[in-house]
């Protein structure tokens, strides 16, 4: 499985993340400047963004989940590729078997069932270990969504932004950010804390 995966599964969190949070009456000091933008209303508005690049990159977390995903997907191509040369070696000696007529017709029809009900099983192994890796990836981004979510409510609680936005360079929405916006740093640091601390541990 690509890392890609694990990339688009966070900007899945969307493209904003709305808080519930009124902009008048701060309670504390962003750590980084965020300048209110006027909206349609002609009401102010407090912008910030997340970098998710930067978030993949130095999330310690993610970055361990998605080594246990790479070393898990390997195991199961070494696992399948074993049993795939098992079954190629067996056919080929049913075949020199055959064709030096050391095979009764029977017992050649009993190895080229033999032969099918492997290959069978390796598809249904195959399909059935791919299935169980993508499953527990699902979870997994699922899991990371409501870390970020819990972090994002948590932080705003004193930062009182009303817009935090989600930037990547290859995919984003966002045509340019202000970097006086980008609380990433804030975000990277406070979840990794929280993940040594045991609060987030990973699953």
């Amino acid at each position: 499985m690509k890392n890609s995966l694990l990339v688009g599964a966070i900007m899945l969190i969307g493209a904003s993340f709305i808080t519930g949070c009124n902009a008048s009456g701060s309670k504390g000091t962003p750590a980084t400047s965020s300048t209110p933008i006027a909206s349609a209303t002609g009401i102010a508005s407090k912008i910030a963004y997340v970098n998710i690049d930067t978030l993949e990159a130095k999330y310690d977390v993610l970055k361990a989940k998605r080594e246990d995903f790479k070393h898990r997907q390997e195991q199961m191509e070494s696992e399948l590729q074993r049993s795939y040369q098992q079954m190629q070696s067996d056919a080929e000696a049913v075949q020199k078997k055959a064709e030096a007529n050391n095979l009764s017709q029977t017992e050649y029809e009993n190895a080229q069932k033999r032969l099918y009900q492997m290959q069978k099983s390796l598809e249904s192994r195959k399909q059935s270990l791919t299935e169980q890796l993508m499953k527990d990836q699902e979870e997994f981004n699922k899991d990371l969504k409501m870390r970020l979510d819990a972090f994002l409510e948590k932080y705003n609680k004193t930062r009182q932004f009303d817009y935090i936005l989600s930037y990547s360079y290859a995919g984003s929405s966002l045509l340019y950010v202000n970097k006086q916006l980008d609380i990433t740093k804030d975000v990277v640091d406070g979840m990794n804390s929280e993940a040594k601390d045991g609060g987030s541990g990973s699953k």
